[in-house]
């Protein structure tokens, strides 16, 4: 009796490996942490919060009022779905990759937070300056702007169908060593498009300023865009062609990527 008694462990020990666990826990999933759990949670709170307080701002003006600024609460829609897609899309089809930073909110900071700040200014402006100017040719202005809600519907989907095909063969940040999830990828959206993740954010985000009616950074973002994804593309593809040889050569050349002078 004595000894099993003293072969029970005793009340509040823990063993070092359920420590060592419960560390690791709390580094990743506590706040502060790569995958916090409140973190995302706030995140994920405030991004809804956003997309609410936009759409009922948004019909509210188009509703009440003849000026062009309802463009700008459908901006922030329009980024508020994107950021919680980012983080959703990756939580459900590559869940170990997924943390706070899937979310993008700080990505290529503060660079990104200022195109957007930009973008708004802009619409802003001239909305409230000149609310009745006609900015496109030939009194194009209503197609362009269908046009531009086309771009942002058809740019978000093609972007979180790509993520979602992928799964955790999809990564935010670039790989340069082939892990043992991932595969080269070559049906459904990319026999088509070589990068349709970059495709349609592309589009997508050229589609935004096309409905804010912004002539400035329209091609600014067309601009920076081209030379950024141009340049992510050639850094990629090196990798790639590391990982799988010959067989991603053949993609290569087989599918372009729909993105103007990228092949």
């Amino acid at each position: 009796m004595s000894s099993e008694h003293e072969a029970r462990p005793r009340p509040g020990f823990v063993s070092p490996v359920v420590a060592q666990h419960q560390a690791t826990s709390a580094a990743y999933y506590g706040p502060g942490g790569s995958k916090s759990l409140s973190g995302i949670a706030l995140r994920a709170f405030l991004l809804g919060g956003a997309l609410a307080v936009s759409a009922v701002a948004c019909v509210a003006s188009l509703a009440t009022s003849s000026t062009p600024l309802w463009r700008l609460p459908f901006f922030g829609a329009c980024l508020a779905a994107f950021h919680f897609l980012e983080f959703w899309t990756t939580a459900r089809y590559n869940h170990t990759a997924a943390s706070v930073d899937s979310f993008l909110l700080t990505a290529n900071w503060p660079a990104y937070a200022v195109a957007h700040a930009s973008a708004a200014l802009e619409c802003l402006i001239v909305g409230a300056l000149f609310p009745s100017r006609s900015w496109a040719p030939l009194h194009t202005g209503p197609l362009l702007l269908l046009a531009g809600i086309a771009l942002v519907v058809i740019g978000q989907t093609v972007r979180s169908a790509a993520m979602a095909q992928a799964g955790p063969s999809f990564n935010h940040i670039v790989q340069q060593a082939r892990g043992p999830q991932h595969q080269l990828v070559t049906t459904g959206i990319y026999a088509t498009l070589r990068h349709p993740s970059y495709f349609g954010f592309f589009y997508w985000a050229l589609g935004t300023q096309l409905v804010l009616g912004n002539i400035v950074c329209f091609v600014a973002y067309a601009v920076v865009l081209w030379k950024f994804f141009s340049s992510r593309i050639r850094g990629e593809e090196a990798a790639l062609v590391r990982m799988f040889g010959d067989e991603y050569v053949a993609f290569r050349k087989a599918v372009g990527t729909k993105i103007p002078f990228i092949p």
